[in-house]
């Protein structure tokens, strides 16, 4: 009888999906992973505002929803910080189950939020994928550290990033190119009006800032570690010595500034702007190919070194679909979902795995891969800067507001 009735309790629990393990699953044991994610509805929370990724994430839920019965729900944000304030929230009321987010798309400051926090789901789940075997752990070392936070397996490596700047040689000629900050500056002297960056806290913004940083700081190595208070004023004069001199120059006069990148591009492709820049290397050949910027746009890096950065997903502590959001990140990881985020036709997206490990024919596919008019080759992006602990990035935005701010 009491047999009997455990097999009740546990088929009901089941019909309610809250049979044991509903709420884990244990990436060592994927043939599991697989069956118990059949069913589940994981509500990935993810950046909503470019149309091309928008598309890509449908294509990866029609093809989890084809192949293992995942149902995938594209939470569009505009800050991927409201999703760890989401599940911080949660932890703060106790809600240790039944969480809002199962996946999350994530890196930089949000990352060691929610890393600090414990909001993440762990321990190491990442490298137990299926398709780690294919990551390229030993030339992206970023696969692993996250703005110098080492990642422990807390998250899956989505895609890479490199600092590219785009141009539209029916305007601009190559040999006026700047190839430095500085230069940059005595460009945006000579040519006033005709650059600007969005307003931090956007995420692009915020990198320029950072770009800027990196090559005016007197001790670059400052910027791996958190920030010395007792330092930090000193540390970061020179950047907004950098901006004062910058700011009357910009669009506006720096009275106010683009969006954000799309708002930058369509100033690009508007005649408004000269020189804008974004995270993607394919971005500008992916926006050719789409029709929002002219076939004439180009792309350039500054010799001395760009930053560089993974970015990632991750599944908090309290996910209710973890089995689909493991799976989800198994996919997203896959040598052919990852060919085809590079494809900069579909996004552009460059891929965090290792030609040499992927199979003859996945490896042939990259090799044949067309990257666009408009990306420059891997051996032209020039050196990758280390992207600082994410302690300066808030500390600079903070500062960038009280200074710059639309108040101002």
């Amino acid at each position: 009888m009491i047999r009997l009735v455990g097999k009740m309790i546990a088929a009901a629990m089941l019909s309610l999906g809250l049979a044991a393990g509903a709420f884990s699953a244990d990436p060592g044991k994927w043939k599991a992973v697989v069956a118990q994610a059949r069913g589940q509805t994981v509500y990935f929370n993810a950046w909503g505002g470019a149309a091309n990724i928008n598309a890509y994430i449908e294509w990866a839920g029609d093809e989890m929803k084809s192949r293992y019965g995942v149902t995938v729900v594209h939470v569009k944000l505009d800050d991927t910080a409201k999703a760890a304030g989401t599940v911080l929230a949660e932890k703060a009321a106790g809600k240790d189950e039944h969480g809002a987010v199962d996946l999350v798309w994530i890196n930089g400051e949000n990352f060691a939020a929610m890393k600090r926090e414990g909001l993440l789901y762990g321990p190491d789940w990442a490298t137990k994928l299926p398709n780690w075997r294919y990551v390229d752990t030993e030339n992206k070392p970023t696969v692993l550290t996250d703005f110098t936070i080492p990642t422990e397996g807390l998250e899956s490596p989505w895609g890479g990033a490199k600092l590219v700047f785009f141009y539209d040689q029916a305007r601009t000629q190559a040999t006026e190119l700047p190839d430095s900050a500085a230069d940059l500056l005595k460009w945006a002297e000579a040519n006033p009006g005709r650059f600007s960056y969005p307003q931090p806290p956007d995420l692009t913004g915020s990198s320029f800032l950072k770009q800027v940083l990196s090559e005016v700081v007197s001790d670059r190595s400052k910027l791996q570690t958190p920030v010395d208070d007792a330092t930090f004023d000193t540390d970061v004069a020179p950047l907004f010595d950098y901006l004062d001199k910058l700011t009357p120059h910009l669009w506006r006069k720096g009275k106010a500034f683009p969006q954000n990148y799309a708002d930058m591009k369509q100033k690009l492709a508007d005649g408004e702007l000269d020189i804008i820049f974004a995270f993607n290397p394919a971005e500008a050949s992916s926006a050719i190919a789409d029709g929002e910027l002219p076939e004439t746009v180009r792309s350039f890096v500054f010799s001395g070194g760009t930053l560089g950065n993974t970015h990632f997903v991750a599944i908090p502590y309290n996910a209710t679909a973890k089995a689909g959001a493991l799976l989800l990140a198994d996919f997203l990881l896959s040598p052919e979902a990852q060919l085809r985020k590079q494809d900069p036709k579909v996004w552009g997206d460059p891929t965090v795995l290792s030609l040499s490990k992927l199979p003859a024919a996945d490896r042939s596919a990259f090799e044949r891969l067309e990257l666009g008019i408009a990306t420059l080759p891997p051996d032209k992006l020039g050196p990758a800067l280390d992207e600082p602990h994410p302690d300066w990035m808030t500390r600079i935005e903070t500062e960038w507001i009280r200074r710059y701010g639309a108040a101002n």
